[in-house]
């Protein structure tokens, strides 16, 4: 038997709870034992719900007793999940998260706190909801030296930019019917400003390098500056805006970034709509290989939990070679990452920011009269800026 206590039951939790409850056979099958939930902690309660019977509203019920070989940890923010977490593995138990504001802040220490107590850390949900590219690093990519990494990393970003390009609406119209319909909290800055995808790419980063990187040295931007005109004329020119999050090594250093990119239609992430994610590895030896799929949901990101249970299951007793070392990712200026940049200006200076540019394509359409938009040669930020000077323009990489 593997018993199970999850911290928190709301949308991931619950999630979590119906489908080790609702595919009990395959999950336990997978296992190797049965895996049955034992305590569910919440301070809430839920008259009529199934999980009344095991709920609780103290952790020292669930840390206290030696029978409880895996806590699932989905109550998301920093504390109390730091503290629990780290009594868990204290108390020889293993543990298992989708909390990514957790293991990019504190994953290095928590990854080290589990080996000494031999047990298990595991995150996958913590970084593409239910899409396994964490555990596909970790034991099946493990042949080849990654030189860059990219992709869609927050659903509802992808779903506000899809809606801004297929129905030519404003920001502020999509974001409030992104938040109607769930896609978007009530407050949105984490996943519009960036910093949601900034702490993925952060994981990602320190998995591909086994060393760790500080998210907060990760230069982010959201898609707050992105407007109609944007949209309308990057399509004109065969090009949708995402919102990525990238590490690119070259001979030059190691850049990483989140940010809007144009994507072109020869690009496998050109087509990832909606509120679906995906990440794009490149290997010396692989090339290139996708991982898509739906980047949150209760079901999906469930899913990658009740994965995480199930290879702890397996593994009781061990520490998974997983994770990262203490050493630090160094990471480049990114005023100096060399790319094509699209340039969008009121018409008006259409002339000036032609002459200074000296750029073969030009972005008009009907559907923007006011703007044009120009796609400038590989360079790098600080190039652009010192030919831009003061001019008045919005700057978006193109990839």
């Amino acid at each position: 038997m593997i018993n199970v206590a999850i911290l928190g039951y709301g949308t991931v939790g619950s999630g979590v709870y119906d489908v080790i409850t609702g595919n009990n056979d395959v999950v336990s099958r997978n296992a190797g034992d049965e895996v049955k939930v034992k305590y569910v902690l919440d301070l809430r309660e839920f008259p009529g719900d199934p999980v009344m019977d095991i709920l609780t509203h103290d952790y020292n019920d669930i840390l206290n007793d030696d029978s409880v070989d895996i806590v699932v940890e989905v109550m998301g923010g920093i504390e109390p999940a730091n503290t629990f977490v780290r009594q868990a593995i204290e108390k020889g138990k293993s543990v298992c998260t989708s909390n990514k504001a957790l293991v990019a802040k504190y994953g290095t220490e928590i990854l080290s706190l589990a080996k000494e107590h031999s047990v298990s850390f595991l995150f996958e949900a913590s970084v593409g909801g239910g899409i396994p590219v964490i555990r596909a690093i970790n034991e099946s990519l493990t042949a080849d030296h990654f030189d860059k990494i990219y992709g869609i990393l927050n659903g509802t970003t992808n779903y506000i930019l899809t809606k801004m390009d297929e129905e030519g609406l404003a920001f502020d119209t999509v974001l409030k019917d992104a938040q109607d319909k769930g896609y978007a909290e009530r407050n949105p800055e984490a996943d519009i400003e960036g910093y949601d995808a900034c702490r993925k790419i952060a994981i990602l980063t320190s998995l591909v390098y086994g060393k760790f990187t500080d998210f907060e040295e990760i230069s982010t931007e959201g898609i707050t500056k992105i407007e109609n005109s944007d949209t309308v004329l990057a399509r004109s020119g065969g090009y949708a805006i995402k919102l990525l999050g990238l590490t690119d090594k070259n001979e030059n250093g190691i850049y990483s970034m989140v940010a809007p990119f144009l994507i072109g239609k020869n690009n496998p992430l050109y087509g990832v709509d909606g509120v679906y994610n995906a990440v794009n590895l490149h290997g010396d030896m692989l090339e290139n290989v996708m991982f898509y799929g739906q980047g949150a949901g209760k079901e999906a990101t469930a899913s990658a939990v009740v994965g995480d249970i199930v290879e702890l299951a397996k593994n009781k007793g061990v520490t998974l070679p997983f994770g990262w070392t203490e050493e630090k990712v160094k990471l480049s200026d990114n005023l100096a990452y060399e790319t094509k940049f699209f340039v969008r200006a009121d018409k008006n200076i259409e002339e000036e920011l032609d002459r200074v540019l000296d750029s073969n394509i030009k972005l008009m359409s009907d559907d923007a009269p006011d703007s044009v938009a120009f796609i400038t040669d590989k360079m790098s930020r600080a190039a652009l800026d010192e030919k831009l000077g003061n001019l008045d323009v919005h700057v978006i990489r193109v990839m």
